[in-house]
């Protein structure tokens, strides 16, 4: 990776960790008088109370800490893709009642536990007629990248760690097979064009270097649609070392964190 481009990555990381923590700080500390806020609405749980305010503030601290810096490494991904992707919006073009029948299929054979393949669905042709307006079809998504020098489209989709029961993640690949279809009918015109799908993680649960055991993930996804922890972020770097150089970048950058909760610590335990 060219210095540049590490620089800028490191930035990004910097930047957006530097921003929740100033933000989370600030939410708290408006609500340090408001009986109805994340940490004082603790108090009305009686069990919970009983335990002390230490107790009480960190078991409502780190429930919402979790799911807002979920969003937060979801956002940093986003941003270092721009470095080297086309990071694109929403999709819009046609999904035909073939595709549609193709894919509950395609689920169904999943949950009878058929290996899941990527040429279950790119290998799946069909008739397209000439006029599709009824046919039309829109898809909000949030992680669309484009290589040009490629010529690949990939469509992720992103859980921090992963964690789905089987209904929803039958619920998340339906839904990316409805993205691939409408995504490859828009590109129609450009049959060189190449789409993949991918479930990424911003972390493994299990540890970088361990094997991710997800199975009611793996039931629905086939194994090179894995972008786990470490693969994820080298990705979206589009770079072998990317996952190091966001994660160094992360461990200077979380001084703001610390700081931050520190402060609110003394708001809350004074």
């Amino acid at each position: 990776m060219d210095e540049a481009k590490k620089v800028s990555i490191q930035n990004i990381v910097d930047r957006e960790i530097k921003k929740f923590a100033d933000s989370y700080e600030a939410r708290f500390t408006n609500e340090v008088n408001d009986p109805e806020g994340v940490i004082n609405s603790k108090k009305n749980n009686c069990f919970v109370a009983e335990l002390g305010k230490e107790f009480m503030f960190y078991s409502a601290f780190v429930r919402s800490f979790d799911s807002s810096f979920g969003k937060v490494l979801e956002k940093i991904g986003n941003e270092v893709a721009k470095l080297s992707y086309d990071v694109r919006g929403n999709i819009d073009s046609f999904l035909l009642p073939q595709q549609s029948q193709h894919m509950d299929y395609i689920i169904l054979e999943y949950e009878k536990h058929r290996k899941p393949m990527t040429s279950d669905y790119c290998d799946f042709t069909c008739m397209i007629p000439a006029d599709t307006r009824s046919f039309e079809k829109s898809h909000v998504t949030d992680h669309y990248f484009y290589n040009n020098e490629k010529n690949e489209h990939y469509l992720i989709e992103l859980k921090a760690g992963g964690d789905l029961d089987n209904k929803k993640a039958k619920t998340e690949k339906l839904a990316m097979l409805q993205e691939y279809f409408i995504l490859k009918n828009s590109l129609i015109d450009k049959p060189n064009d190449k789409i993949k799908l991918f479930f990424g993680t911003a972390y493994n649960k299990y540890g970088e270097n361990s094997e991710w055991k997800q199975e009611r993930v793996k039931q629905f996804f086939a194994e090179d649609e894995l972008l786990i922890g470490k693969d994820y972020w080298n990705f979206v770097c589009d770079d072998p070392e990317g996952f190091n150089i966001v994660f160094e970048q992360y461990k200077k950058s979380s001084e703001y964190i610390k700081e931050a909760l520190e402060r609110i610590k003394v708001l809350y335990f004074k």
